[in-house]
């Protein structure tokens, strides 16, 4: 009677919802580089990439330079191999960070290395640089490359772009060593590279709330290349919004004073319905963002008026304002539930964003810090640019900043009060009506 087979079950975690961390799992060039935003989904890929090399029967070694990479990499493989550790299929050394099949060079290794001196003693199919923008160049140099040439094995490079908030721990000579070899890569005809750019906000099983905390205390800078993933190379001036001094003009949520009057920007749409909500000063005529209304594809007219007026209780609404000039018929139907809202003065976007540019270069807007969403676009929204990066006059989907488009809306009603330093005054759009 032949003997009975055991099997056991590997589950590796689904990038189903996460298409750009699938594609460099799935990609089959020979070196790969990715650059990816804080909890943007890279050390749990590289881990799904590890254990389908391991299950191959290859031999995988994974290096970091931090501890935190360490143990997350390592809570995924064991996760994973859960079932076949468990029946002793293969042997498990805690302390050295490896697993592996008695007997055999197939193994999955996770070490810490900062430069060449760390990572040397060992061989592999495929060698995962993780932070690798920490890294002294090096690693790869003296001794990445060299270890795969028995094997002809592959490369994966994975990195954030650093920020201030690393400068104390790098390694690296060049801080933009990383950003130069995507750069390189990008241009690679051959196939052998492959380069992968997504953000935090591409992981879709990150909460915006988890994401708002990381980012509330940020720079605009840090928050570019931490959470967008931007290499520093990135020109300032494709931002839309690059007015906004974050510096100056994200503050600590106060409690607003009940006499402020109140301004509303809307922009419409069955899916995307939004609202954003501003104070002023009447002594300074400094206007402060305080809420904004966000809810995706739920609820119908009716209800939105409700909520907007449970928002703004016991204060005096001034302006209502937003939609195309085409929109008409969804103003009138906000109306008939006591919410008039008036069309903008300004029809045209890039006139609209100049206004709401204008105020920002004087940080005459200040946004709350909790105001993630907003804050989110702001530092999201770029111009086009053609083949030769040369910047346009268009906004790269633009349809998707539904919050930027309330301010623009609203702040497109008013102009500075000639004579009356800071103050601003709007165009009354109701009585025009």
């Amino acid at each position: 009677m032949p003997n009975a087979t055991a099997e056991y079950v590997v589950t590796l975690r689904s990038s189903d919802k996460h298409p750009n961390q699938a594609a460099f799992i799935n990609s089959l060039a020979k070196r790969k580089i990715v650059r990816a935003g804080r909890r943007g989904g890279k050390t749990v890929g590289a881990a799904t990439l590890g254990l389908k090399y391991f299950l191959k029967g290859k031999r995988v070694l994974y290096a970091t330079p931090t501890t935190e990479q360490i143990n997350r990499f390592w809570f995924e493989i064991k996760r994973a191999l859960e079932q076949p550790l468990y029946a002793g299929v293969y042997y498990k050394n805690e302390t050295e960070h490896y697993i592996e099949v008695p007997g055999t060079e197939q193994r999955i290794k996770a070490k810490t290395a900062w430069n060449s001196n760390t990572l040397r003693g060992d061989f592999c199919d495929i060698l995962i640089l993780d932070e690798w923008q920490l890294m002294d160049e090096d690693t790869w140099d003296e001794v990445g490359a060299p270890m795969l040439l028995d094997n002809d094995g592959d490369a994966v490079f994975i990195y954030t772009p650093p920020s201030l908030r690393n400068a104390g721990v790098s390694k690296a000579r060049d801080p933009l060593h990383a950003a130069k070899m995507f750069k390189k890569a990008q241009s690679d005809t051959t196939g052998r590279w492959e380069t992968f750019h997504f953000s935090s906000h591409e992981n879709p099983f990150i909460s915006k709330e988890a994401l708002g905390e990381i980012t509330k205390d940020m720079s605009r800078k840090a928050y570019q290349q931490e959470i967008l993933a931007e290499d520093d190379e990135i020109e300032s001036n494709r931002l839309v919004y690059s007015a906004f001094n974050d510096q100056i003009c994200k503050i600590p949520r106060f409690d607003l004073p009940v006499t402020w009057p109140v301004y509303v920007g809307h922009d419409f749409g069955p899916a995307n319905p939004a609202a954003l909500f501003v104070a002023q000063n009447p002594e300074t005529g400094l206007f402060f963002v305080f809420k904004e209304y966000l809810p995706g594809p739920q609820g119908v007219a009716y209800n939105h008026v409700q909520e907007w007026q449970k928002i703004t209780e016991g204060r005096n609404v001034l302006l209502r304002v937003g939609g195309s000039p085409q929109e008409d018929e969804i103003r009138q139907l906000y109306a008939t539930h006591g919410w008039p809202i008036a069309a903008p003065f300004i029809t045209k976007v890039n006139p609209q964003v100049e206004k709401v540019q204008g105020f920002m270069e004087h940080n005459k807007i200040f946004v709350f810090d909790d105001m993630i969403n907003y804050l989110d676009e702001l530092y999201n929204c770029l111009w086009e640019v053609d083949r030769d990066n040369n910047i346009l006059n268009d906004i790269r989907h633009e349809t998707k900043y539904h919050l930027c488009a309330c301010a623009r809306y609203l702040f497109s009603t008013f102009r500075p009060e000639t004579g009356f330093g800071n103050k601003f005054r709007s165009v009354n759009l109701l009585r025009e009506r």
